[in-house]
């Protein structure tokens, strides 16, 4: 029996690159800036300079890392840009002609980033008088009202000042310094063309010295890149359908478009603060002049080395993608970075047999004769099924042709004669090996058939199917006469057919084991360890697989003479035949203890299959340490026992007597052969160490690029890709890949692609980025601000922590630290810190403990030795300090009755943190629940189903006068829901059924609007795509939110000035809201009734 690779997880796989022929004119030119004669940009991660009037362009920088957002300073003489030379980005400056860089920031950067969320301290310009760097940065965001903001770096070092405006995008200075006008919101890298949601960017003037903003630029879709020339600021809008050019006079409010271009967006423009604008248009460069309203074309040949995209030979070995067995165990079989190699298990070379930089091949099966391997390649341009020698001699043989749709992985019949395979539309399909001819079995209306087993004579094929219910089925389907027959209902989910190799029962999983575990938190239940395996016999007349065990007296069978042995006939080949009346009747639970049980496998006189831990949301992929384990049960002696522990996926031999399996975690994970029988001892390790490919950059950008579009076709939520031509987009952006000659050349040419379908949650990540490791930085958990009076550094402001939870340990508040706001710091492990050095870079590279000399004074007299323990981030300090602030806030102006808990996102975390906050809370006679910045997930359901509780009862007993509740976990009081800009997916999702559940009115502005849910497909570089698949709709079936977001039924904005004065207006207004509630109807619990007399 074929035995498909037992995946408990997904493995994915590794990295990509090639060369870039000699052109006349270079695309992909990315970032530029202008000043004089001279343009500098980003092409291939590296920095350029040209000519302002074309030519061969010179290169600045080379290094592994990315080089990005070139801006030349004032007088010319030096190029800022955003680097990453340590692994994470920083703000450097090189001298305009070539240099050395020099390093301005150090403090950590957030991420790394998935390409959406761009990336820290970029640059986005320099003071008017040439002395500092602009840049935008996560430095000191809560990442609730703050998420990024501007700072200026001073060339001569030092540490960044954050400009004043609590929130910013990028933002570009008045010529005279004292205003800025600049986007409050970033989101200048989602993949999200023609976006009219509440994150949609609008421009604003802000007066450096009132510390007042004027809105100078709106519509209902993007305003971006601001950039001051004279008395007018010059930007970037979509608002008719492109991002072209447009100005506008801040005293007037008069907005005019000067370019009008209808195919290729306006991208990153950039000015000379004087009269040019030079931008991206169709990967090329293009100078706009603002006095005359010329745009010319800039032709300029980058003549690079194609470093990053030269072909070469790499190991593959972190890269599985999946792995199989041959028939009787002698070698094994992987699929790694889109090749199919087979491997050793002890001696003898590893043999690559596919050669594909090109193409994806995968899902690679090996025949029961051990002499072919059938896999899933798109070498034709769409997925089909191959046939190839499995010592790699010859071409692989196409086993279908027009199909364009993905396929899973084949099955073969223990005869060798069929093949069994699905296609993600839940097609299962036969394929005749000796005709070619393929049948349509069935068709999955629920989900996908992904267990198929064939029957040990290779005439019935079993699997399940989905039912409306959500139960699933067991089918068979017969060869002989091509029907296919229900076997089971849909009462239980019946999944995981396996066939008992002498063809008298049909093994299975089903969850039917209902002893549900109750929660600790409330009076709830949550299914677990349920899974039990039943036993069908399939014929009437084949016994009970466990009949009663009684110890009896057994006879010695008599001894046959040496004529008889000879004449005895060889035991024939399985014949299998069902009963299918009263299938289902027959069926019997195996004595193996329900559990979450999966992967199940047949061999002769065993059962294996795998017990997972429980799933537990916010442990790595969702279980416990240790994983899942691997068991064995013996059919004969009813006793079951481990194989192997830690197992992240696993394969049977086809003769069932060995077991391969992935065991560990990341790059400790290695590969096991065992035996399949109970107390297996030798354990043999199957290296992967020579599994390496040539790797040709150009072929396999073609083949991600091509994948990418594939996915989007064949999985997009819709049919009509929104109306859009799919396959002229393809070929309208094709022409860029010929100069991709790095991954991240690769990323935005997908980007691009798939923003045009004008949709959220189109994502991309991953692929080859060769950064070195990120520099560690020993954080205090502190805010650090100059004295400039005083030359010193000092603690302005130290995080509180929550220390007994480690990510809220906050070093300078643990037992025994004596530090206080507002210690100068006088000393970092004993070097003098001083008011020209950094102290984040001074505190580079500290791991272990961190010696602080702090003084209340600026002197050393009397200052003390202070040691911590330091953290590589702060982030989540930043995040409980305002939950903390909030909370203190809500307190105060409610006099105690309101309660508030914040929701970060719809994930691990946001379970946490409600968890953490809404029970102690419970008895509040007021809520608000704040899903500002929330970054979705798919847990809002469980929130809404408790917030949606109401009090049904109550319950006295004679010790208290405060009675308990019915349910007895219930908020009885009034709510209302804060929302934002960026509460986005599932944080948009929770304020629309917050509203129509009538828990009370929504405050704050306009939501993300992206809430067609996605799901990843795993790349041949490593790399993964992300696609849109499924929409959310009202319950009469219309399609809502995506794209608009949810509006509030209150609108109230944090202006600035407010934030800068301390308010947080949308809370403040949440809170108000709540107590005219309670002050209209009270919700308060009963008090106790008069106890009942109960004589005649």
């Amino acid at each position: 029996m074929q035995q498909p690779v037992r995946t408990l997880w997904v493995l994915v796989a590794g990295l990509g690159l090639s060369a870039l022929p000699a052109l006349a004119q270079t695309k992909l030119l990315r970032f530029p800036d202008i000043h004089g004669d001279k343009v500098a940009f980003t092409y291939g991660g590296d920095l350029w300079t040209a000519s302002a009037a074309g030519g061969a362009a010179v290169r600045l920088t080379a290094h592994p890392g990315l080089e990005l957002f070139a801006k030349f300073s004032p007088d010319g003489k030096w190029i800022a840009f955003t680097g990453q030379y340590d692994g994470d980005e920083q703000v450097y400056v090189i001298p305009s002609g070539g240099g050395i860089p020099r390093q301005l920031t150090f403090d950590p950067a957030a991420g790394p980033l998935p390409p959406r969320g761009g990336y820290d301290h970029q640059v986005v310009g320099w003071t008017p008088d040439g002395s500092s760097v602009l840049f935008r940065a996560a430095a000191d965001a809560d990442g609730v009202l703050s998420r990024t903001a501007l700072y200026t770096v001073s060339l001569g070092g030092g540490l960044p000042k954050k400009l004043p405006m609590p929130t910013a995008g990028p933002g570009s200075y008045s010529p005279d310094g004292k205003r800025i006008a600049y986007a409050p919101m970033f989101r200048d890298f989602r993949h999200w063309k023609r976006y009219e949601g509440g994150w949609a960017q609008d421009l604003y003037v802000f007066d450096l010295a009132t510390r007042q903003q004027k809105k100078v630029a709106a519509s209902k879709r993007t305003e971006r890149d601001p950039m001051w020339i004279g008395d007018k600021v010059y930007f970037a809008s979509d608002r008719d359908g492109t991002l072209n050019l447009y100005s506008v006079e801040p005293s007037s409010d008069a907005v005019k478009q000067l370019t009008f271009q209808k195919t290729w967006d306006v991208r990153w423009p950039s000015s000379d603060h004087q009269s040019r604008i030079v931008y991206e248009l169709n990967g090329e460069l293009r100078v706009f002049n603002v006095q005359d309203g010329s745009d010319r074309g800039i032709s300029i040949t980058v003549p690079t080395d194609g470093g990053a995209s030269r072909p070469s030979h790499i190991s593959v070995e972190r890269n599985i993608e999946g792995f199989a067995l041959s028939p009787k165990g002698e070698r094994a079989l992987f699929v790694a970075r889109g090749d199919v190699f087979t491997v050793p298990i002890e001696k003898g070379p590893t043999r690559n047999l596919t050669h594909s930089s090109g193409t994806h091949d995968k899902h690679a099966r090996w025949s029961p004769d051990g002499k072919k391997i059938a896999f899933v390649s798109d070498q034709s341009g769409e997925e089909q099924l191959y046939l190839m020698d499995q010592e790699g001699k010859g071409k692989p043989e196409a086993l279908t042709t027009g199909l364009a749709v993905p396929l899973n992985a084949p099955v073969w019949a223990p005869n060798g004669k069929h093949l069994a395979f699905t296609d993600k539309d839940g097609v299962v399909y036969v394929l005749a090996l000796a005709d070619r001819k393929l049948v349509k079995a069935a068709k999955d209306e629920f989900g996908q058939a992904g267990d198929l087993a064939w029957s040990p004579d290779g005439q019935f094929l079993a699997f399940s199917l989905g039912n409306l219910n959500g139960m699933r089925s067991l089918h068979v389907w017969g060869l002989g006469d091509q029907q296919l027959h229900r076997l089971t209902g849909d009462l239980f989910s019946v999944t995981e057919p396996v066939w008992d190799p002498d063809g008298k029962y049909l093994y299975t999983l089903s969850r039917r084991d209902y002893a549900p575990q109750i929660s600790n938190l409330e009076f709830d239940y949550a299914g677990n360890r349920n899974v039990d395996v039943i036993a069908y016999s399939l014929r009437k007349d084949v016994p009970h697989p466990f009949p009663p065990e009684s110890d009896e007296v057994g006879a010695a069978p008599e001894k046959k003479e040496e004529g008889d042995k000879k004449a005895e006939a060889p035991k024939g080949p399985v014949s299998v035949r069902v009963d299918w009346d009263g299938f289902e009747q027959r069926g019997t639970r195996v004595p193996v203890p329900a559990d979450n049980l999966a992967s199940l496998e047949a061999a002769r006189g065993f059962l294996l299959y795998a017990k997972q831990q429980p799933f537990v949301y916010g442990e790595i992929n969702g279980r416990r340490s240790g994983g899942s384990s691997l068991w064995i049960f013996d059919l004969k002696k009813r006793q079951e026992s481990e194989l192997l522990p830690d197992v992240q996926g696993w394969t049977l031999s086809q003769d069932g007597n060995k077991v391969l399996a992935r065991t560990g975690q990341g790059p400790a994970a290695s590969y096991q052969l065992i035996d399949a029988k109970p107390k297996a001892a030798e354990k043999k390790t199957v290296s992967t160490k020579d599994l390496a490919v040539d790797r040709i950059p150009a072929e396999e950008w073609r083949e991600v690029y091509d994948e990418v579009w594939r996915r989007f076709r064949d999985n997009f939520y819709v049919k009509n890709m929104h109306g859009y031509d799919w396959k002229a987009l393809r070929e309208q952006y094709r022409p860029w890949l010929q100069h991709v000659t790095h991954r991240s050349d690769l990323t935005y040419l997908i980007t691009e692609l798939i923003a045009e379908l004008n949709i959220g949650h189109t994502y991309t990540e991953g692929g080859d980025a060769f950064l070195p490791e990120r520099a560690r930085v020993g954080l205090p958990g502190a805010h650090l601000e100059l004295d400039e009076a005083a030359g010193r550094y000092r603690l302005a402001r130290i995080y509180r922590g929550h220390n007994e939870e480690p990510k809220y340990r906050s070093p300078l508040t643990e037992a025994g630290v004596d530090a206080r706001e507002g210690d100068y710091i006088l000393a970092i492990d004993g070097a003098e810190l001083k008011a020209t050095d950094n102290p984040y870079q001074m505190l580079r590279h500290k791991t272990f403990a961190v010696t602080l000399t702090l003084n209340g004074k600026p002197t050393l007299e009397g200052a003390r030795q202070v040691t911590y323990k330091p953290i590589d981030n702060d982030a989540s300090l930043r995040y409980l300090d305002f939950v903390l602030r909030s909370k203190e806030t809500v307190d105060k102006l409610s006099g105690g009755k309101v309660g508030y808990l914040h929701i970060p996102d719809m994930g691990a975390p946001g379970l946490y943190e409600f968890v953490k906050w809404y029970y102690p809370q419970i008895r509040k006679e007021g809520l608000v629940i704040d899903v500002r910045a929330n970054g979705g997930g798919n847990t809002s359901q469980m929130f809404l189903e408790r917030l949606g509780k109401k009090l049904l009862g109550t319950r006295f007993g004679n010790n208290s006068e405060h009675p308990s509740t019915y349910p007895s976990t219930v908020f009885h009081g009034h709510m209302v829901a804060l929302i934002s800009e960026t509460s986005a997916s599932d944080g948009d999702i929770f304020p629309y059924h917050f509203r129509f559940a009538g828990l009370g009115p929504l405050i704050g502005k306009r939501t993300w609007g992206g809430v067609v849910g996605g799901g990843n497909s795993p790349l041949i570089d490593g790399g993964a795509v992300f696609v849109p698949r499924s929409g959310t709709n009202a319950p009469t079936g219309e399609w809502i939110i995506e794209g608009e977001g949810v509006s509030p039924d209150i609108e109230v904005e944090n202006d600035p000035a407010s934030m800068l004065a301390g308010h947080d207006l949308q809370l403040e207004r949440g809170v108000q809201e709540v107590l005219k509630r309670i002050a209209e109807k009270p919700m308060h619990l009963p008090k106790r009734p008069a106890d009942p007399v109960k004589t005649k």
